[in-house]
């Protein structure tokens, strides 16, 4: 089943506000909060498909990337994280979008009381930081897809601690605030009655203890520097500055917290021959002016090898050929671009004598002189036409 509009799903235009997109959250995960719908599967499907919805146009970078690629763009965070049912985590909703109520929210005991303001996750240190890499792309393999494994400098968590920062099981006391749990709870009046909320602990900042002896490899950290090797799915059709992102696969956050992401910047490697222009290409022949004349067959390069073309007697310059379907799959839909070949006819700039004598010959015949179609489309207008 396609996706709904993202827009749709919030009730929101796209030139709604930050605010605006938070308040309409706000409103469609309240009516949808399984605390409100308990056991019904149509309300949490719409619950997480607002989740969703959220996490992209709160994000004024993710909007962006939605606003011109559609799902395929933003949504293509092929390592995990939302990006469709498969991936959905209630526990990442609650853990992400927990502060969208505030403390005062009587869903407070779901949400977990605004962890996300303070960059902690539940019984666990802050957040890591996200990573930025940049991976450049050949026209093949943007016109293919591609898998690429690249090797990342990072935080990765300390193996001798499992990324606790304490020096055994047995150096660590229990917040006696919160009794380990990481957060306190309140009771609070509602409109519909008495419910709890909850929110961090001020004591131990909602990771439920404190460490009595540090990790001598990562002293209390519960991270180490270290390097990954990451293997990265491109989609066909990406194009240059298109950003995508991989959830978890950033730097390693302190003791046992959450990690950032890895945010992949696509660049393109310029072709030897060919232009890109969106999911075209265009590619620049030159024939000689005998060759114009009388025709011939040529071979042009193409993203995936080469094509014959044939050219007629008499082809002018500024012909256009099209090969279809050579050029680059759309990102976000299906077809594919084409091959756009210009043709310019080649003009000595120096002639010996015997050529120019050749050539004079020429000069005054009546086949030689110009005599343009008026009939025949202007080379913008072909040009034009192509791209339509």
């Amino acid at each position: 089943m396609a996706k709904r509009d993202y827009y749709e799903i919030l009730g929101v235009t796209k030139s709604a506000s930050a605010e605006e997109i938070k308040k309409a959250y706000r409103k469609v995960a309240m009516q949808y909060h399984p605390d409100r719908n308990p056991g019904d599967k149509a309300a949490e499907d719409k619950f997480k498909e607002a989740a969703e919805a959220y996490e992209i146009l709160s994000d004024s970078q993710k909007k962006a990337q939605y606003d011109q690629f559609g799902h395929a763009g933003p949504a293509s965070n092929f390592g995990g994280g939302y990006g469709g049912d498969a991936h959905m985590n209630m526990d990442d909703i609650f853990r992400n979008f927990g502060d969208i109520f505030g403390d005062e929210s009587p869903f407070g005991s779901f949400f977990g009381g605004g962890s996300r303001g303070g960059g902690r996750g539940a019984k666990g240190g802050a957040r890591g930081s996200n990573i930025r890499v940049k991976v450049r792309l050949t026209l093949k393999e943007i016109a293919e897809g591609v898998q690429k494994k690249i090797k990342v400098k990072k935080q990765v968590s300390c193996q001798h601690c499992g990324g606790s920062g304490a020096k055994d099981k047995n150096s660590f006391n229990t917040c006696n605030t919160c009794g380990g749990r990481g957060a306190v709870i309140r009771m609070m009046n509602t409109p519909l009655g008495q419910m709890q909320s909850q929110t961090t602990c001020p004591t131990c900042h909602g990771e439920g203890s404190t460490i009595t002896a540090k990790c001598s490899y990562c002293h209390g950290e519960g991270r180490l520097y270290g390097e990954e090797t990451i293997t990265i799915d491109i989609p066909a059709g990406a194009t240059e500055g298109i950003q995508l992102s991989m959830s978890g696969k950033g730097n390693a956050g302190e003791r046992g917290g959450y990690p950032g992401d890895l945010i992949i910047n696509v660049e393109e490697e310029a072709h030897e021959h060919l232009q890109r222009d969106g999911i075209h290409v265009i590619y620049d022949l030159h024939i000689s002016f005998v060759d114009a004349c009388l025709g011939t067959t040529v071979e042009v390069p193409t993203i995936d090898g080469k094509a014959k073309i044939k050219i007629a007697e008499g082809t002018q310059a500024g012909k256009i050929f099209r090969l279809k379907g050579k050029g680059l799959p759309a990102l976000q839909s299906y077809g594919r671009g084409d091959e756009l070949v210009y043709v310019n006819v080649w003009v000595p700039k120096q002639l010996s004598s015997d050529e120019k004598k050749v050539i004079e010959k020429f000069r005054n015949a009546s086949n030689f002189q110009p005599k343009p179609d008026k009939e025949e489309k202007t080379f913008f207008s072909r040009m034009k036409d192509y791209f339509s």
